[in-house]
């Protein structure tokens, strides 16, 4: 399993919101690149990247910000919000991106995320964010009657590379993952699933990886964990996660 450290974009800078409320935010730092870079020294694999301000404005909005990130350091980044065209999945590839993910897309066109698939194989997430059990889309400010498992399982086939499943209700909240619904999600698609919202403590990563073999049920699992608030108020050491995901590797 592997931790994903947040660094999620407002304005330029890293910053925190309370259940996706833009309202909500506390600025962690003003300089990305160096966030990022804090990150990789302590040990972390990956970086997952979200621009804020892109998915509420259905477009990037933090480019530079992005870019700053993948030229202060070589971790492989996954990157959402405001991504909703192929060109713009293309130009996020070209410049450094590992994985694209893809969110209100997988709702309102999922022909595209089926395409950007096939054309960039292993390089697309989806990112399905749920608030009471339902979808929510466009920064989270509108709200689907479709369930999470019911839109991942349109893209079974579709070669996705990861599902990234956020509980909205939790995120930002610190009151730990909603592990038996991502483990129940899990556990009925193919496609691996990574957590997120609501990881609060070393807790919570013990959780997940006592969840992992309930999860493979059809042999996707929990393969990843996103964490971000934890990790800057300190209630999560990054390099004491990373030190248990070897141990129990």
């Amino acid at each position: 399993m592997i931790i994903f450290p947040a660094i999620d974009l407002k304005g330029g800078q890293c910053v925190r919101l309370i259940k996706g409320d833009m309202a909500q935010a506390t600025v962690f730092n003003t300089d990305p690149a160096d966030q990022a870079r804090q990150f990789a020294a302590a040990g972390a694999e990956w970086l997952h990247l979200v621009d804020l301000d892109g998915a509420f404005a259905g477009a990037p909005v933090n480019e530079a910000a992005v870019e700053g990130i993948l030229a202060a350091t070589a971790l492989p980044v996954q990157l959402g919000g405001g991504i909703r065209d192929m060109g713009r999945i293309e130009a996020w590839l070209k410049k450094g991106v590992a994985r694209v993910i893809l969110g209100t897309v997988a709702l309102k066109n999922p022909d595209l995320v089926k395409q950007a698939c096939r054309r960039f194989p292993g390089k697309i997430a989806v990112g399905i964010d749920a608030k009471g059990g339902k979808v929510a889309v466009e920064g989270w400010a509108e709200t689907s009657e479709l369930t999470a498992l019911d839109l991942a399982r349109r893209f079974e086939d579709a070669g996705v590379a990861a599902i990234i499943y956020t509980d909205i209700d939790r995120d930002g909240l610190l009151q730990g993952v909603n592990v038996p619904a991502t483990a129940e999600l899990a556990a009925a698609l193919s496609i691996p699933v990574i957590a997120s919202g609501g990881v609060s403590s070393l807790d919570d990563i013990h959780a997940l990886l006592d969840a992992l073999p309930s999860s493979r049920g059809k042999g996707g699992g929990i393969v990843g964990v996103i964490s971000g608030r934890a990790i800057y108020d300190g209630r999560l050491d990054l390099k004491e996660a990373l030190q248990l995901l070897r141990e129990r590797a």
